[in-house]
């Protein structure tokens, strides 16, 4: 199965090719309550993890300061930015992918592109900050925004989603943010029942179809598979693998994960299944 090219996006120095391939975003979290237990305690261990995983075959590294497990603990600002900003520095001068700020907050993103940070990535999808729109105008810098659906009840998953997803990228335009630089995400996790989690990764295709937009799929050891599988976070791998296959037949055209060494086969094999997209060796 083929799926339509979107284009291109400049993410700093790299330039993403949408349908050609499925692109892997490592994660790597500077907060110490991570629900995946592996937080990086000091800039120099971040840069540690990031250079493992670009060496295991990430396209692009997201960094967060802030935990969005189901009972996280908002911190504030200067907390965030006292986590967040020195691994940014350390990791923008020291690998050769993009670095990615995970915040929806203003001031934490603002600083995080003062670092070196090249990519915006709003779980809230501009409803926390709308202002985020008009910083990635300014900037001009490619940002994901993400369906939150947290603090809602919700019948129709694929409706919210939809709206939730419309509405933002309406503003991202109005701001003045090129068509070519919003990234969605149907933010798996995020105020979704598990049913409604595996019914989104089942139907990713429609939502790229709808936006033609590519698409960011995040599953890696969430509570949907834990609850599918009767796993702890750190026994998800073959639960994340099942999900992030299916998501690449879906459509996905980013896949953010915490196991890029065992995941970025995977992405090979069911990239050379769905794409035709292989070479002998690569």
């Amino acid at each position: 199965m083929a799926f339509a090219s979107l284009g291109r996006t400049r993410i700093g120095s790299a330039v993403f090719e949408w349908g050609r391939r499925t692109y892997i975003m490592g994660i790597i979290n500077a907060s110490p309550d991570s629900f995946s237990g592996d937080g990086a305690a000091t800039p120099e261990a971040a840069l540690e993890q990031a250079q493992r995983m670009v060496a295991e075959g990430a396209d692009m590294i997201d960094v967060g300061g802030e935990s969005t497990r189901p009972d996280y603990q908002p911190v504030t600002v200067d907390e965030e930015i006292r986590r967040v900003i020195p691994v940014i520095g350390r990791l923008a001068s020291a690998i050769r992918v993009p670095v990615s700020i995970d915040t929806y907050k203003l001031e934490v993103a603002r600083r995080a592109l003062d670092a070196g940070a090249c990519l915006l990535n709003d779980v809230w999808g501009l409803r926390q900050a709308p202002e985020l729109a008009v910083l990635a105008a300014d900037r001009r810098v490619p940002i994901v925004v993400t369906a939150n659906q947290r603090g809602q009840q919700v019948a129709n998953i694929m409706g919210a989603v939809l709206a939730h997803l419309d509405k933002a990228i309406k503003s991202l335009l109005t701001a003045g943010v090129p068509r070519e630089n919003i990234i969605i995400d149907p933010g798996i996790g995020f105020g979704k029942t598990v049913e409604q989690n595996l019914e989104l990764v089942d139907r990713l295709g429609e939502i790229r179809d709808w936006f033609q937009r590519p698409v960011l799929l995040g599953t890696s050891r969430k509570s949907f598979i834990g609850a599918v599988l009767d796993r702890p976070p750190q026994e998800r791998l073959a639960g994340t693998a099942a999900s992030t296959a299916i998501g690449i037949a879906r459509g996905a055209d980013i896949v953010r994960l915490h196991d890029v060494a065992e995941m970025r086969l995977l992405v090979r094999m069911s990239d050379a299944i769905v794409r035709g997209n292989w070479s002998r060796g690569a």
